[in-house]
């Protein structure tokens, strides 16, 4: 598999996760840093544990993992660093130049693209992993699901991080740190396990595995059977 590292164009929310606040924080390491919707209500995006080295649960998350595995949303590359010691070949991708600078600066490849854009060894990674939320990337959950079966083997798996509560809504938010101005409007989704189960269905998936670990849901996706035809009886 591709482990070139590039700095592309990052696609249609690019502008905003380059913006200053999310680079700030990503440089210091930590926040405050929130999603915030027009109407004022904030998402709190959690900085410190996304720059800090993969935990318990994100470790429950590796070892599910098959074959190269593609990263998405990689942010500042935890993931893609603690993949090593599993034998896994990876990539990670972001929109976000600051996190991919990040990514190649604790020794993983990276890609500063979209998901929706053409993408190295299409059809042929073992695993996405859409986790921190990254479900919610795009704000379409079920064509950002069909995107992802462009990229993996038939026999591929994708792991999501749900939200914890049952929520299915489609927003338009800006990066905001409190301290100065916020990024632009780009849309955004936040996803519940059941309302996963939903899309998922809809885009071709089945559910394989639901789980918890340390206060988050995870679920692993991976194409549904078709149906064979159906035979008259003799």
């Amino acid at each position: 598999m591709s482990t070139a590292t590039r700095d592309d164009a990052g696609g249609a929310t690019a502008g905003s996760w380059r913006a200053d606040p999310y680079t700030r924080a990503l440089s210091a390491g930590r926040g405050p840093l929130f999603l915030r919707r027009a109407d004022g209500w904030l998402l709190p995006l959690e900085v410190e544990r996304w720059c800090a080295d993969a935990d318990a649960a994100d470790r429950t998350v590796l070892r599910r993992c098959q074959g190269p595995v593609l990263d998405i949303g990689c942010g500042p590359g935890r993931l893609v660093a603690a993949l090593a010691p599993y034998g896994h070949p990876c990539l990670g991708i972001d929109v976000s130049r600051a996190a991919v600078a990040r990514t190649v600066r604790t020794g993983g490849p990276a890609l500063c693209r979209s998901v929706f854009e053409p993408l190295p060894d299409e059809g042929r990674w073992g695993t996405a992993l859409l986790l921190d939320g990254n479900i919610g990337i795009g704000g379409a959950p079920r064509a950002l699901l069909g995107r992802v079966r462009q990229l993996l083997t038939p026999e591929g798996l994708l792991i999501v991080e749900t939200a914890t509560a049952d929520v299915d809504e489609r927003v338009r938010v800006r990066v905001d740190d409190g301290l100065g101005p916020v990024g632009e409007a780009f849309p955004w989704a936040r996803v519940g396990a059941p309302a996963l189960l939903d899309h998922a269905r809809a885009a071709g998936w089945s559910a394989a595995e639901r789980w918890t670990a340390r206060g988050r849901d995870f679920m692993t996706l991976r194409r549904a059977a078709v149906p064979g035809p159906a035979t008259s009886p003799s």
